[in-house]
């Protein structure tokens, strides 16, 4: 029988008893959200050094019985709305848990109220709690997307960036829902930043990728009856954008996966419902990289605003210096936008003249072109000296 290979991070009860199965050393692993205090478990056993255990529950005495044989022991922290030491992503269902178009009591919307709190002076237990909660996002990224050696995915990730308010029904929402349906039918892995707009027609599009492409027209329609814009973002709570969207959840209940990768850093913005994994940070400038950086197989631009020539001008950065290993493709969905009304594709041209990712580098306003490009362009490994 073949071993499974031994973890350094145990997310739950079933992981540790694989893990104990195989190896009384325990010397530097770390024991993650694990409730023992219903396991009997002699600890003698085990060689307890450097081993770290966050947020894990014990019987009474056991916790310092483990500190004093070498083992480091994070408590639970109090009087906050979240789970640092989560041990998967989040789905839109454990977020928007207590929502009602009426009244927002959501579990995200308490998040966003606590994070605004502590914004700009967080307590150093605030800070710290912050920070685990986004490195137990950083894992339960790396799990699902599954990292090789050389920091390939073995899901084929395809990054999707466009402005926030872009209305539901308009050319390049729809454009981008057929171009992330078309990239999920050809088994490419769709993430978006989570929110309304260009995101949640990209997640949209990935999750109706089971479905005809008349079907993603109809829940277009649905979903077009109320729009998420800047002039009405405060009023939502009384409208029909969730609602719409739980329709066309309703209707359409057997999607196909995506990631959303969104922030409670600008703002209470609700992750769009069509994303299968969240992966929500407090720190933004963390959330952009990773967003940027696991979208390897290719980025794709869809009209936005200053938040998306950021992102295009930090990706391109990426690709010039070849800081995560591969040079990716970028793919601009807008001729108008991207040449005629800021000139950004001629600029990204210009500083890619010697460098391998030029050839990486389209122009196209149809949805088909783009995956056909991603397609014929796969992202290339940095070599050195490159």
């Amino acid at each position: 029988m073949k071993i499974k290979p031994i973890k350094d991070l145990i997310h739950n009860l079933s992981e540790w008893k694989e893990l104990i199965s195989q190896t009384t050393d325990l010397t530097n692993k770390v024991i993650q959200d694990v409730n023992f205090i219903k396991e009997n478990i002699n600890w003698e056993e085990y060689n307890l050094c450097n081993t770290t255990f966050l947020g894990c529950k014990f019987k009474q005495g056991e916790a310092i019985h483990l500190i004093e044989r070498g083992a480091f022991v994070y408590p639970k922290f109090s009087d906050i709305p979240y789970n640092p030491y989560r041990g998967k992503l989040y789905t839109w269902e454990e977020l928007m848990e207590g929502y009602s178009p009426v009244v927002d009591k959501s579990k995200d919307l308490e998040i966003y109220k606590h994070f605004v709190k502590h914004k700009y002076n967080p307590s150093v237990s605030e800070a710290m709690a912050q920070r685990l909660h986004d490195l137990s996002i950083d894992d339960g990224l790396r799990r699902i997307l599954e990292y090789d050696e050389l920091g390939m995915t073995k899901k084929k990730v395809v990054g999707f960036m466009g402005g926030h308010s872009t209305a539901r029904n308009s050319v390049f929402y729809n454009e981008t829902a057929l171009a992330a349906k078309r990239a999920t039918e050809k088994g490419y892995y769709v993430v978006s930043g989570g929110g309304p707009g260009i995101m949640e027609a990209a997640n949209l599009g990935a999750y109706m990728a089971n479905y005809s492409d008349e079907d993603l027209m109809k829940a277009i329609f649905i979903l077009s009856e109320l729009d998420f814009t800047d002039e009405n973002k405060t009023e939502y709570l009384a409208t029909n954008y969730i609602t719409n969207a739980k329709r066309v959840l309703e209707i359409y209940p057997n999607g196909q996966e995506s990631l959303a990768i969104p922030t409670w850093f600008y703002g209470h913005e609700p992750s769009n419902l069509f994303a299968t994994h969240i992966a929500k940070y407090f720190s933004n400038s963390i959330r952009e990289d990773m967003l940027l950086t696991i979208s390897l197989f290719g980025l794709v631009y869809a009209p936005g605003s200053a938040g998306t020539t950021q992102e295009i001008f930090q990706e391109a950065a990426q690709n010039h210096y070849g800081t995560s290993g591969y040079y990716s493709p970028m793919v601009f969905l807008s001729k108008k936008r991207y040449v005629e009304d800021t000139s950004i594709y001629s600029v990204l041209h210009q500083l890619a003249i010697g460098k391998p990712y030029k050839e990486l580098l389209f122009l196209t306003d149809n949805a088909e072109h783009v995956i056909d490009f991603i397609e014929k362009n796969p992202p290339i490994r940095v070599k050195l000296g490159d």
